[in-house]
């Protein structure tokens, strides 16, 4: 026995034994005319298969619910037209039911509970309406040129569990709409009125119990779909969601899950209780976007995420221009329809759109797209749509904020070939201050703020902006991220993990570089296990970035998973094609507080086997030079040599005084160098203003036409001293 899903649509005339007893032959053959003119070829536009006819009912299937709706939905317009020109007597209604269920195949046949509900549906329909089962209106809503009066749960006849029922609303006027039903049946009276007992004896709890429940409510903004026939406009429907989020997340009356979390779900198929279930929220906003020429139109639902039940929804059709106003109204609408009182800055908020220019905005949302791949090669592209959006509107306080966050990320990163981190620094400063000139009520430039002045070691002003961050943006995981990281490197440990915990609520699945933060967190509090779950998360949630990768180490390390550990080195090394050493561990987390919580980490990294300098370089200490040899080798002088492991050519300027350059294919770096005990050191404003120390060997085994070797956390620089 063959079983499968498929939507199924059933049609049946109405009063067609009366009219059959009035004229027999003129009955069936208008019956055969709109079988063969009409349902025959809408059937196969959409792609369905005539199963068979019985009687005066239609039995079809199809493929697709959707397609399945919207032939139903033409079916019923065509035959209104038609039935316009006849006159009353002449005109034959038919009822409609659809239905996405399963089927048993035999043959060329279908039958089964999904045909059956179907039937049932038809029957429930009006004259020249539809009837839609919960199952097909949770897949076809907002689908077609339509609106849906919900009827509630029904008990069909010889079906056991009742049925979601959705009657199609056929009227222009009302496409994109889901109403409750206008006419309450008798059955649904008397249940409303024992649910009004039941809420009022659980009022009498509810008010005993009052303060252990929860009053927040919480909501999921799902990814809208593209509907434009171009993917190309993802970022301009993302763009969407993210606003839609961003103006929930301020609602102080309401939790609002993160970006991170509810964008994993873009693409994937959607069962509203497990998505409730797995985030921890009562109610899930969808939509979609479609933008065609200079025209936009967007849908969005508000449903219950237990019951699949929809509260609101709406359907805007607007000129482009316009997009601001719309996710103003977006906001606004789920806000009411949530029953939440804004205050008056709320609603100023809401209702205050971020940039009248619309140009600006898109280049805004396209460069808040390349931000997010992580990418050097987009994040470059990024900062240039950001200063193109800055220039057409110098008072878009978002697009200063976002270019100050992706500065930051680039600084952090040390993604020198992307913006040298002196010029990074200085950019993200001014960014995260210009957006703050104006508007002060933004809470992502204090994050920003909050971790540069961490890494300056200006710990006490990094806490302070970090709680501003969070007092600013109390839903947002970012912020409470930010202020995790503070702590964490102002040795705060405690503070850092409850700041996890409270971003982890409000994002359970953060972007990699917060789930590696969260793993610095776990595995400095000596959580391993906990610690290896964040490690793991972040390097899966950057695949190919050998930056969350090596991290894992220290903890497997800890975990006493010892072969492991090693295993996760080399990865890491692999894909940083051997960049990655303790030196560089030990220079870009300088501004840990607590110099032992860096020794803790480091003292795990060199017992996975990470190497103490880049491409494995290991110097003989016999062959060492000390600090006066240093001095007399290199100082006024001009170093030719050459870079490991290419072999590509190099150049050192050395003045007398200590300025300094140095050149290669891939590096460009001036400063200042100096002599420090046996280490010659490069003052730079790279690596974060701090001084890379290294030092240089006369190796016995030299390349060509070389007779030295230097090292830091950067390169392996084999060179001749030229006089």
């Amino acid at each position: 026995m063959e079983r499968r899903l498929a939507a199924v649509l059933i049609a049946d005339v109405v009063g067609y034994s009366r009219m059959s007893e009035i004229d027999e032959e003129g009955t069936r053959i208008r019956f055969h005319t709109d079988l063969h003119e009409l349902f025959e070829p809408k059937i196969a536009t959409h792609h369905g298969r005539l199963i068979k006819t019985m009687g005066d009912g239609i039995l079809v299937e199809f493929h697709s619910v959707v397609d399945a709706l919207r032939c139903a939905v033409k079916i019923q317009q065509q035959k209104a037209e038609r039935n316009a020109a006849l006159r009353p007597e002449q005109r034959m209604l038919f009822r409609i039911g659809v239905n996405l269920g399963d089927v048993i195949v035999e043959g060329e046949d279908i039958h089964g509970d999904g045909v059956n509900i179907a039937a049932r549906l038809e029957s429930l329909a009006q004259p020249g309406g539809i009837c839609i089962s919960g199952t097909a209106f949770d897949h076809t809503v907002h689908k077609a040129e339509v609106g849906f009066s919900c009827l509630g749960e029904q008990q069909l006849k010889n079906i056991v569990d009742p049925v979601r029922v959705y009657r199609v609303l056929l009227d222009p006027s009302e496409a994109g709409k889901v109403v409750a039903s206008r006419r309450p049946r008798r059955r649904a009276i008397i249940l409303a009125t024992l649910a009004a007992l039941l809420i009022a004896a659980a009022a009498i709890v509810f008010a005993w119990q009052w303060p252990f429940v929860p009053q927040r409510p919480s909501v999921a903004v799902l990814p809208f779909a593209n509907l434009s026939s171009d993917a190309g406009q993802d970022y301009f429907t993302d763009g969407i969601t993210d606003s839609l989020i961003a103006d929930l997340t301020m609602l102080s009356d309401l939790d609002v899950i993160g970006r991170n979390s509810v964008f994993a779900y873009k693409g994937k198929p959607l069962v509203l209780a497990d998505i409730g279930r797995d985030l921890g929220v009562r109610f899930v906003v969808e939509g979609s976007v479609q933008r065609i020429g200079d025209q936009i139109r967007v849908n969005a639902q508000l449903s219950d995420a237990a019951s699949g039940d929809h509260l609101w929804a709406n359907r805007f059709n607007r000129a482009a221009a316009d997009v601001m106003a719309v996710q103003d109204e977006l906001s606004r609408q789920i806000a009411e329809a949530l029953g939440l009182k804004l205050t008056q800055s709320e609603t100023e908020r809401i209702t205050h759109p971020p940039t009248a220019n619309l140009e600006a905005y898109d280049y805004y949302l396209r460069a808040e797209q390349a931000t997010r791949t992580g990418r050097r090669s987009r994040l470059l592209e990024a900062l240039a749509l950001f200063d193109k959006a800055e220039a057409l509107d110098p008072g878009f306080a978002e697009a200063f904020a976002a270019d100050a966050h992706a500065t930051a990320y680039v600084w952090r990163s040390a993604y020198d070939d992307v913006l040298q981190s002196a010029l990074a620094r200085k950019r993200a400063y001014e960014k995260a201050s210009r957006a703050l000139a104006l508007d002060s009520a933004l809470s992502s430039p204090y994050a920003v703020l909050a971790v540069m002045q961490v890494v300056d070691r200006r710990y006490e002003q990094a806490v302070t902006s970090a709680q501003q961050a969070v007092s600013l943006g109390s839903a947002d995981a970012e912020a409470h991220m930010a202020l995790a990281y503070v702590q964490l490197f102002s040795g705060n440990h405690a503070e850092a993990g409850a700041a996890v915990d409270t971003a982890l609520r409000h994002d359970p699945n953060l972007s990699a570089i917060n789930r590696y933060t969260a793993g610095l967190v776990f595995y400095l509090q000596r959580d391993y296990t906990k610690a290896i779950d964040s490690f793991e998360r972040a390097r899966d949630g950057s695949p190919g970035n050998g930056d969350f990768v090596t991290p894992l180490a220290m903890a497997y390390v800890r975990a006493s998973r010892l072969d492991d550990a090693r295993a996760t080195v080399a990865e890491g090394l692999r894909f940083l094609a051997g960049r990655d050493s303790l030196a560089a561990w030990r220079i870009s987390n300088a501004h840990f507080r607590n110099e032992q919580d860096l020794a803790f980490i480091l003292d795990a990294l060199r017992e996975a086997g990470l190497p103490e300098w880049p491409f494995g370089f290991k110097g003989n200490e016999h062959e060492r030079l000390h600090g006066e040899e240093i001095a007399s080798t290199v100082m006024g002088k001009l170093l030719r040599g050459k870079t490991e492991p290419s072999g590509s050519p190099a150049l050192m300027q050395i003045e007398r005084d200590g300025k300094a350059a140095f050149r290669s294919t891939t590096q460009m770096v001036t400063g200042t160098v100096f002599v420090n005990g046996d280490m010659l050191c490069e003052q730079s404003e790279n690596a974060f203003g701090r001084a890379d120390c290294g030092p240089i060997y006369r190796p016995a085994n030299s390349p060509a036409e070389t007779s030295y070797a230097y090292v830091n956390s950067t390169k392996v620089f084999y060179f001749s001293p030229v006089k």
